[in-house]
């Protein structure tokens, strides 16, 4: 390899990234309590990443318009694919290479929606950090017109080996489309390129979606040390047996981060594609639309626990370079929270979630998990218990 240890860190901070790769290393728990050296930082919480399940609101409230369950298991599907380079790759083209988000507090609030498209009504968007220790996020969006409705949680597991940062997410997600449910569980995440200061995410492994007589199996083959190419997919549909669904299969294969097509399907469709090229199933360099925030650093109007008002000092300070600031104004925060944690402790009273209630099993999991033979079919999960803000609350349009 051409490239030396280290090449894309800043010179001021390579003994701190040298550091902190050999406290990756020889640490054996869970790697999410390292401190990151400021450099490697995002200057966005992790409160705010389930707005990537919507960068395509279109694609999202198309779901609702499919005429039978086999459409809207392809749109389903679709929809989910087009979820993943906003999720995964987006850091790497805005900041040169993956960035370790900022740690949510426990309240930690985050509150957006994405505007009508084309007739089919207005998207929310509501995050709340359920859990610090583990770190744990909850959400929901809703498109009210149309009838669809995400809700979910997730948290990471993360070990090191073989040079690369393994991260298992903890969490599922249930789609609602009218009356029909979907279970949707997520992949495991392989951070590379650490030695070089330029950290990259491939998926690994496989997720799954399933409901409507349906299940999706996506297997993520990415690139290994020798062999295969980043960011490849491979997703297969089927019906699932005694629910009464098509006898048609669907297989797509491509590159979740740019273009994926049919490789079997009906004759119908893979004849439709071949007047689109390769970009027959989905094509990743569609325009995104990111979420339109309510409150931020300046007004303050959700209140201390905002995730744009909490942390506008410290992203700040990452966004100009000013690690010194970044630093001394995360610390700030962190010890707050510690404090308040003794509080409680001291007065004998837990933190109150506002949006959510912890199940301790989820029924939907467990009843669709089954139809795939999931072993074990049990998992909890953060029950929506409504209680949307002022903002969010109204006119849809």
């Amino acid at each position: 390899m051409s490239e030396t240890a280290g090449e894309a860190v800043p010179a001021a901070q390579r003994g701190s990234w040298t550091s902190f790769l050999k406290s990756i290393a020889s640490f054996s728990g869970d790697l999410s309590s390292l401190t990151a050296p400021p450099f490697i930082l995002s200057p966005t919480s992790l409160t705010e990443f389930p707005a990537y399940w919507c960068e395509r609101p279109d694609l999202f409230a198309a779901i609702a318009d499919a005429k039978d369950n086999e459409a809207r298991a392809v749109a389903i599907l679709r929809w989910f694919i087009s979820t993943l380079k906003d999720q995964y790759t987006s850091r790497n083209e805005s900041m040169g290479s993956e960035k370790k988000p900022l740690n949510p507090v426990l309240g930690e609030l985050f509150y957006g929606h994405w505007p009508d498209v084309n007739g089919r009504g207005r998207t929310n968007i509501l995050v709340e950090q359920v859990s610090h220790h583990p770190p744990i996020t909850a959400y929901v969006i809703e498109n009210k017109t149309k009838g669809v409705k995400l809700v979910g949680h997730n948290a990471q597991k993360t070990s090191f080996t073989s040079g690369s940062i393994i991260v298992r997410q903890i969490g599922h997600a249930i789609l609602t489309v009218g009356n029909q449910e979907y279970l949707i569980t997520l992949p495991k995440l392989r951070i590379d390129g650490l030695w070089y200061g330029s950290p990259y995410i491939e998926l690994t492994d496989t997720s799954y979606i399933i409901g409507g007589g349906f299940i999706s199996t996506i297997e993520y083959k990415g690139k290994g040390y020798f062999t295969g190419k980043s960011h490849t997919f491979k997703a297969t549909l089927n019906a699932l047996p005694g629910q009464g669904g098509s006898a048609n299969d669907y297989t797509v294969e491509g590159l979740w981060h740019e273009k994926s097509k049919f490789t079997k399907a009906p004759p119908a469709i893979l004849n439709s594609q071949r007047h689109h090229g390769d970009g027959g199933f989905y094509d990743a360099d569609a325009a995104k639309q990111e979420a339109s925030v309510l409150g931020g650093e300046s007004d303050g109007s959700q209140g201390e626990f905002e995730t744009r008002r909490l942390w506008a000092l410290v992203a700040k300070g990452i966004r100009e370079g000013d690690y010194e600031l970044a630093s001394r104004e995360k610390s700030r925060i962190e010890n707050e929270q510690r404090q308040r944690r003794k509080d409680e402790a001291a007065a004998e009273r837990k933190w109150e979630l506002k949006h959510f209630r912890h199940q301790e099993s989820d029924p939907i999991y467990e009843r669709l998990g089954r139809m795939a033979k999931f072993n074990p079919p049990e998992e909890d999960f953060y029950e929506f218990v409504g209680n949307w803000p002022v903002s969010l609350a109204g006119d849809e349009n």
